[in-house]
């Protein structure tokens, strides 16, 4: 069981909140462990759910990538619960566990990520591992391939992620199985 116990669903009486857990146990990020967790101050849960949601959903980087990204910050992170979750909106859009495996592997030289993957994954990886290295020759690379929106929706994505899986960590939450 989780370090803070989750509230059982039916104590949760906000009605944005329990659209916010309905929604996120329909895209499988988060399942309703997490949310359930964060009810017990509803004001933040409702901010992050609604943070979370947004930067995994919306935007113009594609879906799939966030998806790998995501597992691939959660790998680093040492986090089960979030590691262990896959986007149902990313496996209906064809994304497979090998995909996903090898988003934390060797990706660098792996053919089935262009250019631009290649790079937003180097770019979770160094944000966290080295932050030193994403400097302004890194961003210029990054910038051949997306704009600079794109840019800081990566930037922010993994930024939110990394933090939210370190803080599920830190709560011993696991995935069901």
């Amino acid at each position: 069981m989780a370090n803070i116990e989750p509230l059982k669903i039916e104590e949760i009486r906000d009605a944005e909140l329990l659209e916010l857990i309905r929604r996120c146990e329909a895209l499988g990020v988060p399942d309703s462990l997490f949310p359930r967790i964060l009810a017990r101050a509803p004001g933040y849960a409702r901010a992050l759910l609604r943070a979370l949601l947004f930067s995994h959903t919306e935007g113009s980087v594609d879906h799939r990538l966030k998806e790998i990204i995501r597992v691939q910050l959660a790998r680093t992170a040492g986090d089960p619960y979030f590691g262990g979750l896959r986007s149902t909106q990313a496996l209906q859009a064809g994304l497979d566990e090998e995909t996903i495996a090898a988003g934390s592997g060797k990706f660098e030289t792996d053919p089935r990520f262009t250019a631009a993957e290649k790079w937003a994954l180097r770019y979770a990886h160094e944000m966290y591992l080295n932050p030193e290295n994403v400097d302004a020759a890194f961003y210029d690379e990054g910038k051949r391939h997306y704009t600079e929106a794109q840019i800081m929706e990566l930037g922010a994505f993994i930024a939110f992620h990394y933090g939210m899986q370190v803080f599920a960590r830190t709560l011993g939450a696991k995935p069901r199985s």
